[in-house]
Formats: C-alpha cells, structure tokens, sequence
C-alpha cells in the first residue's frame, strides 16, 4: 500500500490529509514532507488523519520526531479525524498525552 499526501499552506499553518497505510515503507516519505514544512519559526501543522487506516511503530516516530522539532521552533501540531483504531495506538503508546489530538476533522485540505 502507498500513502497519499496532500499538503496545503496558508498564513504559516500547513493543512496535511493522508490517506492510505504509515508505514516502514512509506513512513520516510511523510517523514520528508512533514520535516520541510516543520523548519520554520511558529509553524502549525494540521494533520488529517480521517483517511488513514494503518500505522506501525514507524508512523508513530515519523509523528514524535516532527513534534519535537515543532517545539524546537515554537510551533505546534494537531491531529485530526483519528479512527478508533489509530487513537487507540496513541493511547497506548502514551503520545495522546502530549499531543494535541482531536477526533474531529477541521478544516484545510
């Protein structure tokens, strides 16, 4: 399986919607695209994850390691339209603590 990416910027907010599989397989290309948009100073990256249904363990550090340069640079980052599945995973995993998380999607792409 493959993972589409659609990214959309206005006013220093990026608007991400993926759909299809985060895996090890595609995880280095979400990670490549979500790390260019995170460089700059106050960025908030909006991502939609409403189409995605699955993620492994590399998906999950694809999604750590864009957080923490976001803090570095004073951004923030949101995650969206989550399955039950996927917000399980954070759950587990203890990210949906630190991460701010909404089921609901909002706005963007």
């Amino acid at each position: 399986m493959n993972v589409s990416i659609e990214v959309k910027e206005k006013d220093n907010t990026f608007f991400v919607k993926l759909t299809g599989e985060i895996d090890v397989y595609t995880a280095p290309k979400l990670k490549e695209k979500l790390m260019e948009a995170a460089k700059g100073e106050g960025v908030k990256i909006n991502i939609d994850l409403s189409g995605v249904n699955y993620m492994d363990s590399t998906g999950l550090g694809v999604f750590v390691g864009v957080f923490k340069q976001l803090r570095a640079n004073n951004g923030n980052m949101k995650l969206t339209g989550m399955t039950e599945r996927l917000q399980r995973l954070f759950d587990i995993t203890g990210l949906a603590d630190v991460m701010d998380i909404n089921t609901e999607v909002e706005g963007g792409v």
